[in-house]
């Protein structure tokens, strides 16, 4: 199930609060794909200006686009069932969710470049302010939080530069 960002816009009549544009996806069991995932991040960001809201730098667009990726990749990879996402963008940050079936707390595993996958919550981690994770008793949300950026401030506030 998918909720259409184009029916989704600001109510540019409304100065009194903000709007936060949100999309959202759901997967029954072993139909999610990481590549959905980033394609849902950068329609939202595309889609994002023309509904008020500040067009993201590129290497924030990236950054957000992986972190999306790997959750959902995560999700398949390490619990059962169906699983989704929600995207939610205001002023201040983008959030990505990500929930599944899984009630297991994820722990990052242990630097070793020799080792072939199992670096994604630390790539996660790196593009993101913070991380949260909710366990549910029917599995968990995780949720990266990123910040937007006005571009032209001088200073934008990138993920990927900052250090965590």
């Amino acid at each position: 199930m998918v909720f259409p960002l184009d029916q989704q816009t600001a109510d540019e009549t409304r100065t009194d609060e903000e709007i936060p544009l949100c999309y959202g996806a759901a997967w029954s069991d072993g139909a999610a794909q990481a590549v959905e995932a980033r394609r849902s991040v950068r329609a939202l960001l595309t889609h994002a200006p023309r509904t008020g809201h500040t067009a993201v730098p590129p290497a924030l667009a990236t950054d957000a686009e992986l972190a999306a990726s790997e959750l959902v990749t995560n999700a398949i990879r390490y619990a059962p069932g169906a699983c989704g996402m929600t995207l939610r963008m205001t002023k201040q940050e983008l959030t990505i969710t990500v929930w599944d079936s899984s009630t297991e707390q994820p722990t990052p595993k242990g630097a070793d470049p020799r080792r072939i996958g199992g670096h994604g919550l630390h790539l996660v981690q790196a593009v993101s302010e913070k991380v949260v994770v909710a366990l549910r008793a029917t599995g968990k949300l995780i949720t990266a939080h990123l910040p937007v950026a006005p571009l032209g401030t001088g200073s934008p506030l990138l993920p990927s530069a900052t250090p965590h």
